[in-house]
């Protein structure tokens, strides 16, 4: 359990401090941040039991006029399962294309 937890499909209007007035409910809230534009952002708790009530009874809810999405953070770098990446960052390889 994680005690990060990821807050998806947020109002781009949503203020950190709403969010966090939202998750303290279910305890401590250590931090919170929003990437502007993006529609998602982070939530810290202080405490693991906090993490899983607030994560438990958010998920789904509405908040601002949308549908949030409260799952636990994963560790920077970590990929999504399923399918593959359809650009990669190695050698591009050349493919013949007709000029028109």
């Amino acid at each position: 359990m994680s005690l990060k937890l990821y807050v998806g499909n947020l109002n781009y209007r949503t203020t950190e401090d709403r969010l966090k007035e939202l998750f303290s409910q279910y305890g401590e809230v250590t931090s919170v941040n929003i990437l502007q534009g993006r529609g998602f952002g982070f939530v810290e708790m202080s405490t693991e039991e906090g993490a899983q009530e607030a994560k438990d009874k958010l998920n789904g809810t509405e908040f601002d006029g949308r549908k949030i999405i409260v799952n636990d953070a994963r560790p920077k770098g970590e990929k999504r399962s399923g399918g593959e990446r359809r650009f990669s960052s190695g050698p591009q390889q050349r493919r013949n294309f007709r000029k028109f």
